[in-house]
Order: structure tokens, then C-alpha cells, then sequence
């Protein structure tokens, strides 16, 4: 026997309950893992709300670290006793013990901690793919961060400036504004209290930036194609304030022939060699310095209504996981 959280009802926070449960022996193709960090992203919000659905009841949680105990038949990559992590998986990482796809398990270099896996990889792929794949930046694009302290938001502008782009960052704080200018942010934006689209006109001379990652959703969408270039491109990554509305995609016309995308990480990590490339990628602007994982807050498993109450309230800066 050991525990997990699990959400019987969807609702608030406090359907986050730590119960005991049974896990079994890893089954074809599954590795059984303890886990030793579990990461806390937005998504584990929408599935707690149900805005993403899932069979109740379920464990919340699709990233974590710990060490393989079991490989059921069929695994050969993986083995007992390695250290991994994983960024996309099966719902249920909220739990001290899990079975998990093995295809799913990314073994993690001497340098990155287990910690700082559970912190980054989730996000860390979200920002491979949004800045290597969806646009591929480059030296002299100018681009726009929404909430550019949070989780994925100080990984992509470090990346990004690494990359040699021009950075502008959202930011709802002084402090979390800082916090941007000094992970990669050129220019930030309090978004509470500037014009968000005048201030990107004015950054760019007039122009408009190549490309938007907003991962905030209805509240940022409308201003967010305002600040594009004409044929810039919009990616709407996820939905922190609630969904986008339906609109006319006649918008996108009118607005400069914008282009528009809604991707995920399993879109773009749905084989497990194209998982294991974009992990390299992001070991490597980890390994060498480019990219520094901020772990700012730290839970208790068990206390993982408390980390949810945080990270709505808009509390929490970079990176927050929780502790079996």
C-alpha cells in the first residue's frame, strides 16, 4: 500500500485528497517507479476544474523524477535502478509509487538532478517545441513571452536569448517583472497597468513582433494578435485564465494575414525518438548553462491542494514541485 492524490469530484482545490492505494506490478511495456519529485504545471488545474476531462476518479500529474524498481516484458531501455524522468505521460504522477509506459521514460544524465527533471521537463519540452519547432527562432526575431515569470515563460526567454532573439515579456508584478529581466527578458511589460499593444509598437518601432506564445488564453488573445507583425505568427499554447472564445477567423485576415496554431507536446513529441530528440536539445541548453532551471517553490505531496491555491492565485514565480 501506498498514497496518492486523487480526485474523486471536479471542483476546487480541495477535491485534492491523499488516500492510500494499490499499485500493481508493471505489466507489457510498463515500468513501475518511486517517485522522488513530482512537477506541478497548469495543465494538472484544468483537469482538477474539468475543463480537460479524465475518468473520475483519476491521480492528476503528468511529470515527475524518481528511480525504476520493476520493468515489466518487454522493456529493454529501461532498467531497475536508473534514474528518469518524464515530461508527457498518462495521467497519475501525483503518487509516491506509479506504472508508467516505459516509452514515456527519458533517462536522466549525471548532470541534471532529479529535482530539477521534475521541474523542467514538461515545460522544458513545451519550450523546445515552441521555440525549435512551432517557429524556429532565430537571431533577430523579436518575440513575445505571455507571463514570462512563470514555469515555461523563464525557460523560453532564457532559450530564446540564447538564440540570439529579441525577448519582450509579460508580467502582472514589479517583482515578477525583474525576475523576467533577469532570465532573458530585453523589454517587460506589466500588462495590469501598460498598453500592452502600444508598448509592443513601441518596442518595435511600429512593426509588430514575428511571433506570440501566449499561454494565458482568453484574457491576453485579442491584445495578443495586436502585437503581431503583419503574417506574424500566433501560438496560443494554453489557457491559464480560461479558454479562447470562438471568433471569426476572418479576424486573422483583417488583422494582417496572421497565421494561428494550438499546439501540445504531444503533437510534437508523439514517437519516442522525436521524445528523446527534444530531450537532448533541452539537456544540452540546461547542461551548458543557457537555460537555468528556477525551482521557487517547493510542496509537499501531500499538500498539493496548497501548491494548486498558489499557483491559481498567480503566487508562485518559475518552477514549483511537490515531494513524496
Amino acid at each position: 500500500m501506498t498514497n496518492a492524490i486523487m480526485v474523486h469530484e471536479h471542483g476546487g482545490p480541495e477535491v485534492l485528497r491523499w488516500e492510500p492505494v494499490t499499485v500493481g506490478k508493471p505489466g507489457p511495456g510498463q515500468a513501475l517507479i518511486r517517485h522522488t519529485a513530482v512537477g506541478l504545471n497548469f495543465i494538472d488545474v484544468y483537469y482538477r476544474t474539468g475543463l480537460y476531462q479524465a475518468p473520475l476518479p483519476f491521480t492528476p500529474g503528468m511529470e515527475g523524477a524518481g528511480i525504476v524498481e520493476a520493468v515489466g516484458e518487454g522493456v529493454t531501455d529501461i532498467a531497475p535502478g536508473d534514474r528518469v524522468g518524464y515530461g508527457q505521460s498518462p495521467l497519475g504522477a501525483y503518487a509516491e509509487y506509479r506504472l508508467i509506459p516505459a516509452a514515456n521514460l527519458i533517462r536522466l544524465p549525471d548532470s541534471v538532478s532529479d529535482e530539477t527533471a521534475a521541474a523542467m521537463l514538461l515545460q522544458g519540452l513545451t519550450a523546445q517545441y515552441l521555440l525549435r519547432q512551432t517557429h524556429v527562432v532565430k537571431s533577430g526575431d523579436t518575440i513575445l513571452i505571455h507571463a514570462a515569470a512563470g514555469g515555461v515563460g523563464l525557460l523560453a526567454s532564457q532559450w530564446a536569448h540564447a538564440l540570439g532573439a529579441t525577448v519582450i515579456g509579460t508580467a502582472g508584478s514589479p517583482e515578477k517583472a525583474a525576475l523576467a529581466a533577469a532570465n532573458g527578458c530585453d523589454h517587460v511589460i506589466l500588462y495590469r497597468t501598460e498598453d500592452l499593444v502600444a508598448r509592443v509598437r513601441e518596442i518595435t518601432g511600429g512593426r509588430g513582433v514575428d511571433v506570440v506564445y501566449d499561454g494565458v488564453g482568453r484574457d491576453t488573445f485579442d491584445r495578443s494578435l495586436d502585437c503581431l507583425r503583419r503574417r506574424g505568427l500566433m501560438v496560443s499554447y494554453g489557457n491559464a485564465s480560461g479558454p479562447v472564445p470562438p471568433f471569426d477567423i476572418s479576424l486573422l485576415n483583417k488583422k494582417g494575414g496572421l497565421f494561428l496554431t494550438r499546439p501540445s507536446v504531444g503533437q510534437y513529441a508523439s514517437t519516442r525518438q522525436e521524445l528523446l530528440t527534444m530531450a537532448e536539445d533541452l539537456f544540452t541548453v540546461v547542461g551548458n548553462g543557457q537555460v537555468k532551471v528556477n525551482i521557487n517553490q517547493r510542496f509537499a505531496l501531500k499538500d498539493a491542494a496548497d501548491a494548486h491555491q498558489a499557483l491559481q492565485g498567480r503566487a508562485t514565480t518559475g518552477a514549483t514541485i511537490l515531494l513524496p
